[in-house]
């Protein structure tokens, strides 16, 4: 990889050679800062584990956060990992985690990698069938749950008679045969002051499978992404090369930890890095979580960081004193910074009070993003960067840079990772490829979908279409999955036309799809699903359901504005309204038929 392409210079990183490696050297560097911010009282060991007070807890969200240092989570791991050993987890051992984010889940995660087992994270939301499927088809033969799993748990447990032990992150009852996620601990910690350390020398080899990541569970065969120190350890390095962080960073954790872009760049980016990861207790108490919090930096998917907007600009309207004010703002900021100086802050800070004051960065990742989206947020002093990963890049393939991004694009390849455009068009549009250290190994078992994922160059095919421009930022079209092929040839990306469509108001959410019509060809349709506040601010559509002739006749004037702006062949020809928003899975994405 060229590094003359990214204009600035690559912000320093220390060498990792594994994620054992990892932990020792941000133990001795960080190792009274905070690792976490927690309400829970027995991760934070305000409460006994198997006190009465422990057995009738339940998480107080008005308790405040309580911080757990990098030396404590560090010696806790190390706990777990001796603990484990002593049940009988060896290398041949796999080891599913099936919860929420929490920190036993971040204890489990690395005392299981570091050279004692495979570790399986599991999707929180799979249903029972799609649980025993993974179950079986990674071999798992131990099974770490929470306490909102049990039911899940007991209905499947004499359908995966390969799980020998089933551990409760959560206090089991006396009935109960589970064992006990800190019983396990303490007794590690106890055979650890008697002088067995043997854990702590397990041959970790930097290039096999240590992790085993599903990307769906609903097939018979499901693809299990074989992942391995060196995958991570490389990413880590060439992610905080393109962006700083640094132990000064608070994060706040909001996406489901199971999903490789929260896991590698919400979790083990920062205690790489020596951030403090602040744990959100739900979706709907991210604000409250941001006051109290205070975090630097948020990684989000598209519709969060939609949410953010609107909310601040829901504000705003609502008086037009201060709609005036907030205007006359943005021009005076926009006009400053022509001539280098930045107000931003200043002049917005009620808005940045409101995320806690302290916000830096927002990094979305995912899915598509408005640029305009991106911009505003910008505007009012908040940094907003996107990047672009899959599970099998373990996951970040390009990212946009601190100093230097386009908002159009999902950003610049990484150092040592290559990009190349396969059979790009007369517009330079093909599929993405990446190759570098932080490719998967490939399926688990699965040698045939291996060979039609990842080339004789080392190349993994993206699935994604889009190109290159001149400074080598990559621009995503769409998926080649999601590709309507007309009957003369021409390919339409439905993600281009969906993003046109969702700059209006009027829109929530769309997806756009070919519909075959008897003479073969396929012609544009889009389901719709209309935005509730802005149909009842116009007082003829008010209270209306959303399916209304009336609010469809509205729409179609808007898809009609669109079809002025495209193409004739990627017109959309027929649209439907929903009154409902589309299926979406745990990331946010919306889940297309």
């Amino acid at each position: 990889m060229n590094n003359n392409i990214y204009r600035y210079p690559l912000e320093k990183v220390r060498e990792i050679r594994d994620l054992r490696d990892m932990l020792l050297q941000s133990e001795e560097l960080y190792g009274d800062r905070n690792a976490y911010l927690l309400k829970d009282p027995i991760a934070t060991r305000q409460v006994m584990p198997r006190s009465e007070e422990a057995k009738n807890l339940k998480i107080d969200r008005k308790r405040p956060y309580v911080p757990v240092t990098f030396k404590q989570y560090a010696s806790d791991v190390r706990a777990l990992g001796t603990g484990l050993m002593h049940l009988g987890v060896t290398a041949g051992s796999r080891v599913a985690i099936y919860a929420e984010t929490r920190y036993e889940w971040y204890v489990t995660y690395m005392a299981v990698v570091n050279g004692l087992a495979v570790v399986v994270p599991l999707d929180k939301e799979q249903p029972a069938k799609e649980v025993v499927n993974l179950v079986k088809s990674s071999e798992a033969d131990v099974l770490l749950f929470s306490k909102s799993k049990k039911d899940v748990i007991d209905s499947i447990r004499d359908q995966v008679p390969g799980v020998k032990h089933f551990v409760n992150f959560d206090l089991p009852e006396d009935n109960e045969a589970d064992l006990y996620f800190w019983d396990i601990l303490k007794d590690g910690a106890n055979f650890r002051e008697q002088g067995d350390l043997d854990y702590d020398t397990l041959p970790i080899d930097p290039e096999a499978m240590q992790i085993l990541l599903f990307t769906s569970g609903t097939t018979a065969n499901p693809k299990g992404v074989m992942l391995s120190h060196k995958n991570i350890c490389k990413n880590l390095m060439g992610m905080c090369q393109m962006t700083y962080i640094d132990e000064n960073d608070v994060f706040l954790s909001v996406l489901p930890i199971h999903h490789t872009y929260e896991c590698t760049c919400g979790y083990l980016c920062q205690m790489y890095r020596g951030c403090c990861v602040a744990v959100c207790e739900g979706l709907r108490y991210i604000v409250p979580n941001m006051q109290e919090a205070k975090p630097t930096m948020v990684l989000v998917v598209p519709l969060m960081m939609e949410a953010f907007h609107r909310g601040i600009m829901k504000k705003v309207k609502s008086d037009p004193k201060l709609e005036k004010k907030f205007k006359f703002g943005l021009t005076l900021t926009k006009g400053l910074r022509k001539v280098k100086i930045d107000l931003r802050r200043k002049i917005f800070d009620s808005v940045h009070e409101n995320f806690g004051g302290n916000l830096r960065m927002l990094i979305s990742g995912g899915a598509a993003i408005a640029p305009e989206l991106l911009e505003s947020m910008q505007d009012m002093g908040f940094h907003c960067l996107q990047g672009y990963g899959l599970t099998e890049c373990a996951p970040i393939l390009a990212l946009n840079r601190t100093h230097f991004f386009n908002n159009l694009s999902a950003g610049q390849p990484l150092p040592g990772v290559d990009v190349k455009i396969l059979n790009p068009d007369e517009n330079g549009i093909g599929e993405i490829l990446g190759r570098g250290d932080n490719v998967m190994l490939g399926y688990y078992k699965n040698e045939e979908a291996t060979r039609e994922a990842i080339d004789d160059e080392g190349f993994f095919h993206t699935g994604d279409y889009g190109y290159l421009d001149e400074d080598q930022f990559v621009i995503i079209t769409g998926r080649k999955s999601n590709i309507i092929v007309t009957k003369n040839g021409k390919n339409i990306f439905p993600e281009e036309i969906e993003f046109v469509l969702q700059q209006h108001p009027l829109i929530a959410e769309v997806v756009v799809s070919g519909k075959e019509r008897k003479e073969g060809d396929s012609i544009v349709h889009a389901e719709i699903f209309p935005d509730r506040e802005t149909v009842d601010e116009d007082p003829e559509l008010r209270g209306l359901p959303l399916t209304d002739e009336r609010i469809k006749a509205k729409i179609d004037l808007v898809v009609r504005e669109v079809n002025r702006e495209l193409v004739n062949y990627k017109a959309v020809r027929t649209i439907e309204l929903r009154d409902s928003e589309f299926p979406k899975t745990t990331a946010k994405k919306i889940i297309r038929h």
